[in-house]
């Protein structure tokens, strides 16, 4: 988690307290209702950590398929290259066999 996460998350909660505050202070209803203000920043700080969480989250699911990525690959290189040694010893059997039989004919 980066300090400008955590940053994020304390201006919104600072933001939903002075929204709430203003908002309810502007219909001259008792802007002293200490429950609505921390309601409101209890909900928006529960949004951040929401949000946070589901940053975490996806960061470890891209570190999780990059890795399996790589595995990947090197394992196609592996095969990759016992097929090209394969069929390089296929190849040098079938130019062997050709030879044999082209000196069998010419004979």
């Amino acid at each position: 988690m980066e300090s400008r996460d955590i940053i994020f998350s304390i201006v919104m909660v600072v933001s939903a307290f002075v929204l709430t505050y203003e908002w309810l202070g502007r219909f001259k209803y008792s802007p002293a209702n200490a429950l609505i203000v921390l309601s409101a920043m209890v909900m928006v700080g529960a949004l951040a950590a929401m949000i946070l969480s589901v940053d975490m989250r996806l960061r470890k699911i891209d570190t999780m398929m990059e890795s399996k990525e790589r595995s990947l690959r090197i394992n196609i290189q592996s095969v990759e290259g016992n097929i090209d040694k394969k069929m390089d010893e296929v190849l040098v059997r079938m130019d062997d066999m050709t030879n044999a039989l082209d000196r069998t004919r010419y004979r």
